[in-house]
């Protein structure tokens, strides 16, 4: 199932911490990897959830990212690529999680505001959104957002998939979890990534493209899955950029081998050969 031909779209994924209380160096960070990425042939680079600002829900909900996506939009400038990259977003009083894409000529061509968010420190300070993502157009492939826990919900990755979306891209931001007083974890937060998106892209039949803060304080692993399920790429530390191709022959195929979309687009059971 290689392609014998161009993929439709080539993706970098930037597996990194961001530093809190730092964005001017996150900022550089993200346009030193953006140059790299597009050196290497990629033409949309994701990264890691709230990176700009640094991951610390309770410190970085006060500054509102006006100035970041300004700044985001002008890398993609500069270096001619595309760019997934979340922020903190403001509005009447309330504050977001929030992803943008933006195009290679600077155009914030969607934002999307996290829906499901996590644990006590994101629910204390931020409010969820409460749109589905637009699907939007990028060189031909049909490209929606979602931010970290999000991809852990299938109706939420199903639902962008059924209203178009080829690939869904995911800033993230999974912590591992603490052992209790005997040393045990009771969920290793790992899985996400390394089954869970694989499975989500198998079951909804898209590409995701996740990426997720580095160790030793999160679970990393930052990946690129294909419909398919298959891990495409994989990181294993920190500042580490991974790249893997879109091909929209490869989606095509995999949603004739199998009907799961098609039963939910006709509502009547279709024949499936195993």
């Amino acid at each position: 199932m290689t392609p014998a031909h161009e993929p439709d779209v080539r993706v970098a994924v930037l597996q990194a911490t961001g530093l809190v209380g730092s964005p001017a160096e996150n900022l550089r960070r993200i346009a030193a990897r953006a140059q790299e990425a597009r050196q290497r042939g990629a033409e949309l680079l994701v990264t890691p959830e709230l990176f700009t600002s640094g991951y610390a829900p309770t410190a970085v909900h006060g500054t509102d990212g006006t100035a970041q996506r300004e700044q985001l939009a002008a890398i993609a400038v500069e270096h001619g690529i595309a760019l997934a990259a979340s922020t903190v977003e403001h509005e009447d009083g309330r504050r977001y999680i929030s992803a943008s894409l933006f195009g290679p000529d600077g155009t914030e061509l969607a934002r999307y505001r996290k829906q499901n968010l996590f644990g006590t420190d994101e629910n204390s300070v931020f409010t969820p959104g409460s749109e589905a993502p637009a699907v939007v157009d990028f060189k031909g492939v049909k490209i929606a957002l979602g931010i970290c826990f999000d991809v852990e919900f299938p109706e939420f990755v199903r639902s962008t998939a059924l209203a178009g979306a080829e690939l869904l891209c995911v800033p993230t931001a999974v912590p591992l979890r603490a052992g209790d007083d005997a040393g045990e974890q009771p969920f290793d937060t790992r899985l996400i990534p390394s089954m869970v998106v694989p499975t989500r892209a198998l079951e909804s039949q898209i590409f995701i493209a996740y990426a997720n803060h580095a160790g030793p304080d999160f679970a990393g692993l930052s990946t690129v899955a294909d419909p398919y399920g298959r891990r495409l790429a994989t990181a294993s530390g920190e500042g580490e950029l991974i790249l893997a191709d879109v091909d929209l022959a490869v989606l095509a195929q995999a949603r004739r081998d199998t009907d799961y979309l098609a039963r939910f687009m006709t509502n009547e059971p279709t024949a499936t050969n195993h």
